[in-house]
């Protein structure tokens, strides 16, 4: 990288650590700590909300999903909307008028302490392994550019987090989360613009948007009913709404969001915000991951885009094996060369059938470009039976390296830092506050000072700060970093999500019902994700009808006893 391209990464993420730190600074109580005081505005919720949910997987990952899988991908968020709607309607008066800390203390109030602590459990095991995967995918990137190693990179990035995010709390996320999003979406917007440029002069952007539709990218909308289709509109309208009624309903990170709004018309306004602007912006990283695709169809993309992983394989006797992929994989390239620019002529005159020919040609070549980087990857295992064969989160990554100008790679690099530290920060507030509130100060130390609890959340952050760079070293071993985060949301969101709706609509379920209703739920569904081909958003809706079916049931035998 060059100078400039240091000064503006660094630069960035040294700005909004300090700023934030400063802006912060002598958070004296536990309610400035944990709720900012109550002082934040819709605006300021509604893009902590998104830049919470948006970490460094969303940017570094998306467009890689998008230029092996098209974008089918958007249909995840498909409930948003509707589940912000359910959410200001039922979720946040509740809230708002108990002026609670995290969303578990509600369910000691309606249920039992053993419910919440069992809801809180459940968010400290799910959250706190979330956390390590959003430090672990930025730590990717300099540990392929600079060849660093990446347990010291994940220890880097986790310590500047945790650095303003135990000096001002939940201010300090929220206040740090503006100048984030700035960055990051004017980052992204930026990078769209400049592939399209990049596109040889004889290629228009109708024309690039065409080829990618006949090339199958497109797929923004499927409507066939499939249970072990991870991305349709039922599984997105249906899974989609029960995942994010459970991230932004019942989650803490979320949750802390928006309790630190100045009234409840702010914290509705909020939501509805982000409910509106996220399919958008979803939209518009899946659509650069697209075209990124369409440059790779003018230009040779490499064989295999961990750069690290294949080098690896030179410094081995399999070396020679190597070389005749990737010259198997540049020779048909150059043959598919001719027929893609055979589409586009196609495209130009509007003659269907040279695009229909052109396309059977290109999807054989396709196939045949598959098959030797399947081959590839084959290779890399047998090398290191422990590599990541999966290759679409350095898809993105890779591009930016070698064709984005100067100072341009920096501000990418900027942007999936500064998502990765918004996430980060934000997980990191929320456990601490669940750790202290739900646990420490309800049954370890009641009656404490408000200083001793101001000092106790400040260590939990710590913690939990260390136990994600603990974890993020254990993320190499996952397939694809924002499926990852998504299955692992999943497993445990519908039984979360399930002990909320029954507490909030089913008045006839009590506390013991409810609880061993959870318990039956979550070893139900950890039971079928690890056995069974189902789409993991169907996880969702499963686990929260089960808690509500076995409530139901439970309640039923126990009154029926007495």
């Amino acid at each position: 990288m060059s100078i400039l391209d240091w000064s503006v990464l660094l630069g960035t993420i040294l700005f909004i650590t300090v700023y934030g730190i400063w802006r912060t600074r002598g958070a004296q109580n536990i309610e400035g700590f944990l709720k900012g005081n109550n002082r934040e505005k819709w605006w300021t919720i509604g893009l902590s909300v998104m830049a919470t949910q948006a970490s460094a997987i969303t940017f570094l990952s998306t467009p890689g999903q998008a230029y092996e899988d098209g974008m089918r991908f958007l249909q995840f968020y498909f409930g948003l909307p509707i589940a912000m709607v359910i959410i200001c309607i039922s979720f946040v008066p509740i809230f708002y008028r108990l002026k609670v800390y995290t969303a578990y203390e509600f369910l000691e109030s309606r249920f039992d302490l053993k419910t919440r602590i069992l809801a809180a459990l459940l968010f400290l095991i799910q959250r706190g392994l979330a956390a390590g995967i959003t430090i672990y995918a930025p730590s990717i990137i300099l540990s392929t550019i600079l060849g660093w190693n990446i347990n010291l990179t994940n220890v880097v990035l986790g310590v500047l987090v945790i650095l303003y995010t135990v000096s001002g709390g939940t201010r300090a996320v929220s206040i740090t989360q503006k100048q984030q999003m700035a960055v990051m979406m004017g980052g992204m917007i930026m990078a769209g613009i400049i592939v399209v440029n990049l596109l040889p002069p004889y290629v228009s952007f109708p024309d690039a948007i065409q080829v990618a539709g006949e090339m199958g990218k497109l797929n923004l909308i499927n409507f066939s009913f499939d249970w072990n289709d991870r991305y349709n509109v039922w599984s997105g309208i249906t899974g989609g709404l029960f995942l994010f009624m459970s991230y932004f309903g019942t989650d803490q990170s979320q949750v802390a969001r928006y309790l630190s709004g100045k009234s409840m018309g702010e914290i509705r306004l909020g939501l509805l915000f982000n409910g509106l602007l996220k399919i958008p912006m979803q939209f518009i990283i899946l659509f650069i991951g697209v075209m990124v695709f369409v440059f790779y169809q003018f230009v040779q993309p490499p064989v295999y885009f961990n750069k690290l992983e294949k080098e690896k394989v030179y410094e081995t006797a399999y070396a020679e094996r190597m070389v005749k992929l990737e010259q198997t994989h540049h020779a048909i390239y150059k043959q598919k060369t001719k027929h893609i620019k055979a589409l586009v002529k196609g495209i130009q005159s509007e003659d269907a059938g040279a695009i229909v020919n052109a396309k059977t040609n290109l999807n054989g070549f396709n196939k045949q470009e598959k098959e030797v980087r399947n081959q590839v990857k084959d290779l890399i295992k047998e090398v290191n039976p422990k590599a990541e064969t999966r290759d679409t989160d350095y898809v993105f990554i890779t591009f930016v390296m070698q064709h984005m100008p100067v100072g341009m790679i920096g501000l990418l690099l900027a942007v999936i830092f500064c998502a990765s530290m918004s996430s980060t920060a934000s997980e990191l507030n929320a456990l601490a506050s669940t750790s202290l509130i739900d646990l420490y100060k309800r049954s370890v130390k009641e009656g404490g000072s408000d200083k001793h609890y101001l000092n106790m959340s400040k260590f939990f952050t710590v913690v939990w700060g260390c136990l994600a760079i603990l974890f993020a070293t254990l993320a190499s071993q996952l397939d694809n970093l924002i499926q990852a985060v998504n299955i692992l949301g999943s497993i445990f969101y519908g039984t979360i999500l399930g002990i909320f709706v029954v507490a909030f609509y089913f008045k006839y379920i009590k506390a013991n019902a409810v609880f061993w209703a959870a318990v039956v739920a979550e070893t139900l569904v950890i039971f079928i994700y690890i056995r069974t081909e189902i789409g993991f958003l169907w996880l969702n809706p499963i686990g929260c009808l089960l808690v509500i079916f076995f409530g139901y049931l439970f309640q039923f035998l126990r009154s029926a006893k007495q």
